[in-house]
């Protein structure tokens, strides 16, 4: 059974070239299921596993207190994996076909506000790693940039004069996202005259360096951004997708096409980029509320 996992776990990755992250999940659940599968019911083989082996897979997820979200992603990579197994013809019959798959509940992202975005972004940097941070800050911003795709720029991929980036999103889609003044300027100051300070020697044309003069990684920007939040009394909890959620909800709600948040997000479906219609809706009703003169009775 490992080496059917490790085959479907290569052939979702390379050949239909979904995402690390997705990879990663994928291969986290099948190998799970299969430690299970090996330990409490004793089996190694791929056409001994019945459909009763995977409805006491799942009632162990949630004996161990795996949430229902996280339980359906289990379903949901179980399922996908036979039917691979079964179009590949590597297994006699497929024991998840009757297993439904509860609907995910879907959870508003969490956004900041107008204030706490101007709160995040208005101060004046005084050395290189802050002009590299504030550079950073503004792109994401600006753009709606993934933390992984902000992290993998490379400097052409920064046209200061038209004001525009260009980015290799999910399943290496490109596309081209204008960039606003405030961003351009940032980055206009960071690579002109900081940046060559971060290279210590190195010759590379990643844009964003850390303090070894390589590419900063993922978790360093985590940490640049935990390090602003502090700095700026920003007590609210948040991540750097936070800031991708921000960017569509004030696009949203300053009137921007919906389909064109859609092509700057790089969402596949529209209806993903519709999530933010709620929260732009919300802020609708709360603006209805505060400033109707009817909107309540007095009490």
């Amino acid at each position: 059974m490992l080496t059917l996992i490790k085959d479907y776990i290569n052939y979702i990755y390379i050949e239909k070239k979904l995402s690390l992250n997705t990879k990663n999940a994928y291969e986290h659940d099948l190998m799970n299921f299969r430690q299970f599968l090996h330990k409490k019911r004793h089996k190694n083989n791929i056409n001994d596993i019945t459909e009763q082996d995977i409805i006491f897979y799942l009632e162990d997820l949630t004996k161990q207190g795996i949430s229902p979200n996280s339980r359906t992603r289990h379903i949901i990579s179980i399922k996908n994996f036979y039917k691979y197994l079964s179009r590949e013809k590597l297994c006699t019959h497929n024991p998840s076909e009757n297993i439904e798959t509860p609907k995910l509940k879907k959870k508003l992202p969490q956004v900041l506000t107008i204030e706490e975005i101007t709160k995040l972004l208005n101060w004046q940097p005084t050395n290189n790693y802050e002009y590299r941070n504030k550079a950073m800050l503004e792109l994401m911003y600006a753009t709606g940039l993934r933390v992984t795709e902000l992290v993998n720029l490379k400097l052409n991929d920064i046209n200061l004069e038209m004001n525009l980036v260009r980015c290799m999103g999910k399943g290496s889609k490109e596309r081209i996202i204008p960039i606003g003044d405030m961003a351009t300027k940032a980055l206009t100051e960071y690579i002109n005259i900081y940046r060559p300070t971060l290279l210590k020697g190195r010759l590379t044309d990643d844009l964003f360096l850390n303090n070894h003069g390589t590419k900063i990684t993922r978790q360093g920007f985590f940490k640049v951004l935990k390090q602003m939040a502090k700095k700026q009394e920003i007590n609210k909890d948040f991540s750097p997708h936070t800031l991708r959620h921000s960017f569509a909800t004030h696009l949203l709600e300053y009137g921007a096409d919906l389909r064109s948040i859609q092509e700057m997000l790089g969402h596949s479906d529209i209806t993903t980029t519709g999530m933010y219609t709620h929260l732009a809706n919300n802020k609708i009703i709360d603006n209805y509320n505060e400033y109707h003169p009817r909107s309540k009775i007095d009490k």
